[in-house]
Parts: C-alpha cells; structure tokens; sequence
C-alpha cells in the first residue's frame, strides 16, 4: 500500500476471508504505530513517513549498518529511480557502500532451501516477462542458471519444457500468466500470495551474501537496471527513424 492510499475494510474483509473484527483490531494497532490514519466513519489511508520516523520505530542505530541493499530493477521506472535516489542519499549520507541485488534474484531468495529450479516472473507486458532461472545448492548457495531478461512468456516455457524439471515460480506475473503456465506445464509449482510479491527482507538477505563476497560499490556508481527502454522512450525512438 502506498503514502496515502485509502484502506478499505471490506476489501480487506474479503481478501483474506475474515470478518470485520480482526480487520478493525489492526488497523488500530497500525495506527497505535503511526502507520495509518484512522477517520471514523469515513475509513483509513496509509500514512506516510520519512526516514527518521522509521528508524525511531525500530529503534535503528546507524551505526550498525554495513552497507544498503537495493532492488536494482528490473521494475516501475519511476520506482526504480525514487529508490536509487533514495539508497544514494543515505550512502553518500552514511559513507556506506551500496549493493546491487537484481530484482529478480531478491524475488527468488522469497524461495530460499526449495529444492526446485526457481524461476521467478514479473509482468512485462505485451505477453513478455522479465525472468531468469536460480536454483539453491546444498549449503544453502543462490546458483544463477540464468540471468534475468525480458522474454515472451510462451518462449519461457517452451525453455522449461525443454528441461524436464520441477519448477517453482514466483513473482506478479503469477497473477497474469499462472493459469497459461499450469495449461502447459505438469510439473509447474506457483508461489502462494505472501511468496510471489518483492520483499525487503529478501533483498536484504541477498545483499547481504553479496556484501560478504565483496560484491559491492559506492552510490555514484550506481544506476537502475532496467532491461527496457520505457514506453515513452520506445515511442520517442520510433518518432525519429520515421522522420529520416
């Protein structure tokens, strides 16, 4: 949910299938932690904090930082870039190193110990996904088979066809293309709900098996991956080889 975002107690009622009670008891404890604003009897929204505000909450010494991980994209291009603001900010702020963790590798350390071939989906539009293929050795290891790039969703399982394999998928593009996978795929697993979305503590953990092997740099570095160009910028492109 976003800064601002009203929160529903009837979608939320119906999303995991309970009643109002233990819907309305946390929202109030969400907004005995500032984390949302509760006006009776016209709903909640999510509040929106700054940096401070959160390290307060969780009582963060700065000093006990070794680096600052981030979700290096694939991902929303405005996200993307507000994130690398903002990981840069406190970086150079800190004089604290940045790691880079690709998107989709932080979507499958959600799946950390399976014993299945990760592959980790995001919708891309246009019938495509970003994608890439991980797998985790016996100790526990992230082994890229891999890396992440934008594919046609129907060239993505022909390839996984091809390995003859049990295959764990995570990632929003479960919503989009679950139903196509599991059509064609016998051996295809998907992500429940709390599993296939990026999570930060993923990222962080992924970072920090990076930050230990050295995989590391400074914020003037750093800049998104984003596989693509955007949108606009393909329009913008096809605009100029139609006016030569």
């Amino acid at each position: 949910l976003k800064p601002g975002q009203s929160v529903s107690e009837h979608e939320l009622c119906e999303r995991f299938a309970v009643s109002r009670t233990p819907v309305r008891t946390a929202l109030q404890r969400l907004q005995a932690d500032g984390l949302v604003h509760v006006i009776p009897y016209r709903g909640s929204t999510v509040c929106l904090l700054d940096f401070d505000e959160i390290r307060q909450m969780i009582d963060l010494d700065l000093h006990t930082i070794d680096a600052i991980a981030i979700s290096a994209g694939p991902g929303s291009f405005t996200g993307l870039r507000i994130g690398a603001a903002t990981a840069k900010g406190l970086g150079l702020a800190l004089n604290l190193p940045l790691v880079e963790v690709p998107t989709l590798e932080g979507l499958a350390f959600n799946l950390w110990g399976t014993d299945k071939l990760v592959c980790p989906i995001m919708d891309a539009r246009r019938n495509q996904v970003y994608t890439g293929l991980y797998r985790f050795d016996k100790s526990g290891n992230l082994v890229t088979e891999m890396e992440q790039i934008p594919m046609d969703v129907n060239e993505l399982i022909d390839l996984l066809l091809e390995k003859d394999e049990e295959v764990q998928f995570t990632g929003d593009g479960i919503q989009v293309y679950g139903s196509l996978i599991l059509s064609k795929m016998k051996h295809a697993y998907l992500a429940p709900a709390h599993l296939n979305k990026q999570r930060a503590g993923s990222v962080a953990y992924a970072g920090a098996c990076r930050y230990a092997h050295e995989q590391y740099i400074n914020g003037d570095d750093f800049a998104p991956e984003y596989l693509r160009m955007s949108q606009a910028e393909r329009e913008r492109k096809e605009k100029g080889e139609g006016n030569e």
